[in-house]
Parts: structure tokens; C-alpha cells; sequence
């Protein structure tokens, strides 16, 4: 097995900003794994928010490169164990690797991924479309851009309750808000009254990822359900967040890849919570990867290429209405040749 990985600059078609930063070109790293017959691609973005970069990332797929090239390992997850050590401070890039294993795994069994976890595609919710902070005028034209039965506003600003009853003055679509740990517990009881009037389905991560006192009042109070997404980043939080969430959004990068992300779903529902799928602005291979394991979800959010200016990269073409794959097997992406 041969390990590779090159980086690739991803432009925004506008400048995307939430409640901690923004950016108008999102940095990724794309990991190849090959052997004689077959390749997996995978995916995983830089975030200076958690501190992943694009430096930290690369040293720890050189760390690895010895055991994926030189060790038996037959399954994703038996590469993903042996990594663990070595990625313990670095999920992202354990993202990237475990996704491409999956990649070539499924490949190897001559099926798309979604059959190897026997999941119909034809139950895949559909996903949400992104709006971010901005001036009201450009979030109102960013709507209008892209009419979509689903947005998620991002908010996090002095006036957001203002944002959200112009942004209703122009669709009748489903809301869903974030506000990347914005809120007090106190201003999210308040402001589910009004966002339920306006339409707002729930509410993803309203107070900082440590206060879990103010989540549980915000809990029993407010509504609106709640989604969890800062407070839920690796396995051992899906568990904390029973009882102070309504569901849980798992970010495969932020957990370390698919293996762990499909156990944090499986437990989430266990426990009787909603569970969704979230992504960090990654191009059609990690798009495409996330639209696999869609059927699982109550909701989605893979509109990370849709907010391109270019993509790289070729796979899943999502609509309103449906999702087409890729013909191949495995995850399907392929990066398109310049």
C-alpha cells in the first residue's frame, strides 16, 4: 500500500464568515492510498479554531506512512486503531486517512459504500444550504442565489433576531440557526420564542461547548430543540450530551473519520437522540464521503462544495430533490485532472 497526500486551495464563492472567523479560501488536504489495482482518496480541511494546520497535519500522515505502507491491516478500522496513538492531537488528518481506507476498501469488495453499510440512498434527508454572517442585503442575495427548500443561517451577531425575521421576509423555507457558541442560556430560551414563529427548526451549539449547566436550563427551556456540535466532537461526548441536547451533529473531521463517526450516529440513536451529519467547507471527496452514511441521519449538512467558486474535485451532485452518485465504487470521488 502506498501512502500519498497533496494540498489544494479551495475558493469560496463568497466570503464565509461565522461567529469566531472567516475566510474567502478554505485550505484542505486530499490523502491517496494505492496499491496495484486500486486507489481511496480522502479529505480533511485545516481550521485554525482547533489548531489544525496544514504543517501538524502532514507530520502526522508521515508518522503514520510506516505502518499503512509497511503492516497488515485488511480494514478501515484496523488502520484507524493503529493510528490512534499517533492522531490522539490530530482527528483531521486521521479523517483524511480512514476516509480514503474506506475509499479503497469498499472498492476492494467491488461495492459502493453505501451498500457495504447496507444503506439505502433513497432515504438520504435532504440537506441544508449555508448562510453565512454578513451584511443584510448580501444575506438576502445569497438566499436568492441558491433557492433552496433548507437554510442554516449562521448568527452570532448583535441583531440576530433581526437577521432572521428579514431573511423570512424573502422564503418560505425550512430555517435551522447556528450560532457557533454565540448565545448566552439566557438569550437562547428568549430568542427560540421568536425563531419558532419565524419558521427556525432547531438550533445548533447556542452556548459555548463548556457550559453544560446553561444547556441543560436551555434544554428544559427552550423552544426549540437543540443540536449539539462543539459539545460533541469526539465518541465519549455523545453520551454527555444526552439530556442537555436534542441530537447530536458529528463532524467526521473533527472525530477522526468515518470509523468513529458511524459509532457516535449508532450510539446517539441508542440513546433516543436526532442525529446529523456536518461538514467543514470540504470539496466533493469529503461531500461525497458524508452523502454515504446520509441514510442514517435524521438531517444533513454536505453543502460544503456547493459553496465553491471551483472544486477539484467530481462526485456526489446533490439537489433539492435527490442525490446522484458517482458510478464507481467505494466513495466515488475523483479529482479532476487540470
Amino acid at each position: 500500500m502506498k501512502l500519498t497526500y497533496h494540498v489544494v486551495d479551495l475558493p469560496l464563492k463568497h466570503t464565509f464568515t461565522i461567529a469566531h472567523q472567516s475566510r474567502d479560501v478554505q485550505d484542505t488536504i486530499i490523502v491517496k492510498l494505492s496499491d496495484a489495482s486500486f486507489y481511496g482518496l480522502g479529505e480533511s480541511t485545516t481550521n485554525p479554531f482547533y489548531g489544525m494546520t496544514i504543517s501538524n497535519m502532514s507530520e502526522c500522515l508521515e508518522n503514520i506512512r510506516p505502518i499503512v505502507e509497511n503492516q497488515k491491516w485488511d480494514t478501515p478500522s484496523e488502520l484507524w486503531n493503529l493510528g490512534k496513538e499517533i492522531f490522539k492531537d490530530n482527528p483531521f488528518a486521521q479523517c483524511a486517512l480512514d476516509m480514503a481506507a474506506w475509499d479503497i476498501y469498499a472498492k476492494k469488495q467491488g461495492k459502493k459504500l453505501y451498500d457495504l453499510l447496507n444503506l439505502n440512498p433513497a432515504t438520504i434527508p435532504t440537506t441544508n444550504f449555508t448562510i453565512g454572517i454578513d451584511i443584510l442585503d448580501k444575506m438576502v442575495a445569497k438566499m436568492k442565489e441558491v433557492d433552496w427548500p433548507i437554510y442554516k443561517i449562521k448568527l452570532g451577531t448583535s441583531d440576530d433576531l433581526s437577521i432572521v425575521r428579514e431573511l423570512r421576509k424573502h422564503t418560505n423555507a425550512i430555517f435551522r440557526i447556528d450560532a457557533n457558541c454565540a448565545w448566552t442560556a439566557d438569550q437562547a430560551i428568549e430568542y427560540s420564542k421568536e425563531l419558532k414563529k419565524l419558521g427556525v427548526e432547531f438550533m445548533e451549539q447556542p452556548l459555548g461547548k463548556d457550559d453544560l449547566e446553561g444547556m441543560k436550563t436551555v434544554f428544559e427551556h427552550s423552544e426549540l430543540p437543540v443540536i449539539a456540535d462543539e459539545s460533541c466532537i469526539v465518541e465519549s461526548e455523545v453520551k454527555k450530551c444526552h439530556g442537555l441536547f436534542h441530537g447530536v451533529n458529528v463532524k467526521l473531521v473533527k472525530a477522526g473519520g468515518i470509523t468513529p463517526g458511524l459509532r457516535m450516529i449508532h450510539e446517539a440513536k441508542k440513546l433516543g437522540m436526532k442525529t446529523m451529519v456536518g461538514c467543514m467547507t470540504e470539496s466533493s471527496v469529503g461531500i461525497t464521503a458524508i452523502a454515504h452514511i446520509a441514510p442514517l441521519l435524521d438531517y444533513v449538512d454536505m453543502d460544503g462544495a456547493m459553496l465553491l467558486s471551483a472544486d477539484p474535485a467530481k462526485g456526489v451532485i446533490i439537489t433539492p430533490e435527490k442525490v446522484t452518485f458517482p458510478e464507481g465504487n467505494g466513495i466515488g470521488a475523483e479529482m479532476i485532472e487540470k
